[in-house]
């Protein structure tokens, strides 16, 4: 039996949360290894930080949505939406092991990665699913069993909590210019499908 993960707290509370746990989408479901965590109008790397836009929307709707947005203009990265009531956030669905629909995932990725690279990084992780634009503000379901649902819903995804919580690394993140001290990417330490560097952070 699986944890049930509360969407309705902060990012920052939940997105250590979801790791070991398993997002599925159409075809292809990934664990999930390393997620990072905004938290809306406190964070200045939050898209939410200067209030709601056309972009940004989905952030400040209903928890446990689908938030896309296009990364560098070419990428498509996915969020999970969670902030409580009157807020706004997302956690970052930064890398993952595929672990169903690996033929689909390297076709969108490519015939000469690596297993360990298909889903490593935001913009190869929401290629490997197949995530695009029209996706943003679609549901997440959590199910005990994202594998064994044998007729998913089109423009769903599948989310199966974890069975207890993982052992985390919590550090620095990457790929940002503002707050990026801030703790709030977590990641199984060691994992191979883990952004470098994926070791214990120094300090």
């Amino acid at each position: 039996m699986t944890i049930h993960l509360d969407f309705h707290q902060s990012a920052e509370h939940t997105a250590p949360l979801l790791l070991g746990g398993v997002l599925r989408f159409g075809q292809v479901a990934v664990r999930l290894t390393e997620v990072e965590a905004y938290v809306g109008r406190n964070d200045p790397a939050s898209h939410a930080y200067n209030g709601p836009t056309p972009r940004c929307e989905t952030m400040f709707g209903p928890p446990q949505r689908l938030y896309v947005y296009a990364s560098y203009g070419i990428h498509r990265a996915g969020n999970l939406v969670c902030h409580p009531e009157g807020e706004a956030g997302g956690i970052l669905l930064r890398a993952g092991e595929v672990i169903a629909g690996k033929e689909l995932a390297r076709q969108r990725r490519g015939e000469s990665h690596a297993e360990e690279n298909l889903a490593r990084g935001p913009g190869n992780f929401g290629q490997a699913m197949g995530f695009d634009l029209p996706l943003d503000g679609s549901r997440v379901i959590q199910v005990d069993d994202a594998l064994g649902v044998t007729d998913p819903e089109e423009g769903v995804l599948y989310l199966q909590p974890p069975a207890e919580r993982a052992e985390f690394f919590a550090g620095p993140r990457i790929g940002i210019s503002k707050n990026v001290a801030a703790p709030l990417r977590f990641w199984i330490p060691g994992d191979r499908t883990v952004s470098s560097p994926r070791g214990r952070p120094r300090g």
